[in-house]
């Protein structure tokens, strides 16, 4: 499916359910509570928090937050009028430039080698 696509799905769910009712605060806080689960998940997996010594297992499987997510990104992005795929295709090409590979390649190779990598 096309970015462009699961907007316009998303679009009709919302309406479908009167959900347009609801302002752009609220869905942009239910997004940072949905990527919050995301971490929630990122922190178990690496062990910094631990599942029966002080914490508990995410309640939700990982799969179904990047659902959520996606689907209140979706919800924010058709309220302001963007069109993911473009302004994605957009910003990809600015990143290309801002960020030039072999430069961040040669970068990226210089911290690994004196151990300031991912650990």
């Amino acid at each position: 499916m096309k970015i462009s696509e699961a907007q316009k799905k998303m679009l009709e769910f919302e309406k479908a359910r009167g959900w347009e009712i609801f302002h752009e605060s609220q869905i942009f806080t239910h997004l940072i509570e949905e990527l919050s689960e995301i971490g929630r998940h990122i922190l178990v997996r690496e062990g910094y928090k631990a599942p029966g010594l002080g914490h508990e297992e995410p309640k939700e499987e990982v799969w179904r937050e990047f659902g959520q997510s996606f689907s209140l990104f979706l919800q924010l992005a058709n309220r302001f009028g963007v069109d993911l795929e473009k302004a994605f295709i957009d910003e990809l090409r600015i990143m290309e430039k801002r960020f030039p590979s072999k430069e961040w390649r040669d970068y990226v190779k210089e911290r690994l080698e004196k151990g300031l990598g991912r650990r």
